[in-house]
């Protein structure tokens, strides 16, 4: 900090004047010229040719109680979501283009209101018991705020209501000791960052890192308002010709859309992240980080981690249903890529905001050990026989809000160093 002792008296006190002006001056122009430096810097990484370094390895922050920086190190501290209070999300374009057409009657219906009661009350059990588990399995385990997201809200360029905090994956990610939140694509949740700010703060008092991306205004023209989605096929033909519903008018971008392998995070360009988004994430993690863009045979692609979930060094699980376009390149980098068998969920179990492929969005305790639904037998034997031992929970009904085990929790800490598993 900068000390100005006010002089007065004749020509000294001037001339005291003129030295702290000179000083100050000399001063900001230094910082200007460092960020400038530092800014081409970054700029220049973000858009050279990804190249990993071989060996070099990060000793984990000792003091930070935030540390993680992949999917599968031993998980010592988590965020897990809440169910109560949860609303529907008003039917709105960007929700239309995320969600299948048998339930638009349903969200034009009870948009705007709460979901079904005995169906929340069930999920808020399954999520207790789950979190229960994790306690027994060694994990400290963190909740957000409860919050009223039936009230409404308006800004200079839209109205809505809230949504929920069930899905800590949406909105948080940690790269090493920093806490990005993501600034999101649903009107619904532009205010869902607030239940988990008393436990940032926290974090932040205690040495970690925290960014809030830019945050969208979600003006209209964020938005496609004429998005063309009446059936499946249209679907994937628009998933086709690399048509979303988000538009270039402004960064934007869920944190489930980013998955992270050490030095190597991979991103979909989905209907709520879009380039901008991404090319913040990657102008934002330079140099330490690479952020590589992916993509899947998908007709309406939300949310990585039920499509593509690294859960080792080197081992993917890749969703047979959207095969990866860039498949080789991972296993050209000697990578063993694994595809899951088709989940058991009945065809009459409601899955409102998702698809059965949960069965597949685990939960990594550590290498060795895996979280997964009770009900999934057959994705409990594809891990045995990959000698990774099995935790079993059911949420089914936790399910029908949209996320399975890795979606419902957000690792904050987990035991390991930063490394390359990408070559």
């Amino acid at each position: 900090m900068l000390r100005v002792r006010c002089l007065r008296g004749g020509s000294r006190g001037a001339e005291a004047a003129h030295l702290i002006g000179a000083m100050f001056g000399r001063a900001v122009t230094g910082w200007v010229q460092r960020a400038q430096r530092a800014l081409q810097s970054t700029s220049s990484a973000a858009v050279a040719e990804p190249h990993l370094e071989d060996e070099h390895i990060t000793e984990p922050a000792q003091d930070c109680p935030v540390c993680s920086y992949n999917e599968w190190d031993t998980l010592e501290e988590v965020i897990v979501g809440r169910a109560e209070n949860a609303q529907v999300p008003p039917f709105t374009v960007e929700v239309k283009a995320n969600t299948y057409e048998k339930y638009w009657p349903w969200y034009q219906k009870y948009g705007g209101q709460s979901f079904p009661a005995d169906h929340l009350k069930k999920a808020v059990a399954e999520i207790e018991e789950m979190c229960n588990i994790l306690r027994h399995e060694g994990v400290t385990v963190r909740r957000p705020e409860p919050i009223d997201w039936s009230m409404a809200y308006k800004t200079p360029d839209f109205s809505s209501s809230g949504m929920y905090a069930a899905m800590p994956r949406d909105i948080l990610i940690v790269v090493g000791n920093e806490i990005i939140e993501a600034p999101m694509a649903w009107r619904s949740r532009f205010f869902e960052y607030r239940a988990y700010r008393p436990l940032i703060k926290e974090y932040f008092r205690k040495g970690a890192k925290w960014t809030a991306a830019p945050k969208p205004t979600m003006a209209d023209e964020l938005y496609d308002q004429d998005y063309p989605i009446r059936t499946v096929e249209d679907r994937h033909q628009l998933a086709f010709q690399g048509k979303f519903v988000t538009t270039e008018h402004e960064p934007c971008f869920d944190a489930a859309d980013f998955i992270r392998a050490g030095r190597d995070l991979f991103v979909q360009r989905s209907q709520v992240t879009n380039y901008m988004g991404i090319e913040w994430m990657r102008r934002h993690l330079a140099p330490e980080y690479k952020v590589h863009v992916i993509s899947f045979k998908d007709p309406n692609p939300m949310h990585i981690d039920a499509t593509f979930n690294i859960i080792g060094p080197g081992l993917v699980l890749s969703n047979p249903d959207r095969p990866c376009r860039e498949i080789d390149m991972f296993q050209k980098a000697g990578w063993t890529v694994v595809k899951p068998p088709t989940p058991l969920i009945p065809d009459d179990h409601p899955l409102w905001m998702s698809s059965k492929w949960l069965s597949m969005n685990v939960l990594m305790l550590d290498e060795k050990r895996v979280m997964v639904d009770a009900n999934e037998t057959t994705i409990q034997k594809m891990f045995e026989r990959l000698g990774i031992e099995t935790v079993k929970v059911s949420i089914r009904h936790a399910n029908s809000l949209g996320g399975g085990f890795h979606c419902w929790t957000t690792d904050v800490r987990r035991r390991g160093t930063l490394q390359s598993y990408f070559h």
